[in-house]
């Protein structure tokens, strides 16, 4: 019971520490996307608020291979190449639905 109750609180402090990482990595977007993911960034008509944290990390992933992307593919890669597939999940659970 006692190992349960330790795995349990652990599994719930990665999870804080993931969501507090992710807000922390967000804020650089939000220049371009909004504090919540609903701007419009320039150049695009679609906003990321409302998407799914498997579409958000499709296209974080896509934009840093280039396999995703439009006229400011390349301002994308500069934004998510330095990010770890850690930081684009705690990316998308931060902003994702």
């Amino acid at each position: 019971m006692k190992k349960l109750l330790i795995l349990g609180m652990s599994a719930s402090l990665f999870a804080t520490l993931a969501l507090a990482n992710g807000e922390a990595l967000y804020k650089k977007c939000i220049v371009c996307h909004g504090p919540d993911g609903g701007k419009t960034p320039p150049g695009h008509n679609k906003i990321i608020k409302g998407l799914s944290k498997d579409e958000i990390v499709s296209s974080l992933k896509g934009y840093k291979d280039g396999s995703y992307g439009g006229k400011l593919k390349g301002l994308m890669l500069g934004q998510v190449k330095p990010l770890s597939d850690d930081d684009i999940n705690a990316i998308a659970d931060f902003i994702g639905e």
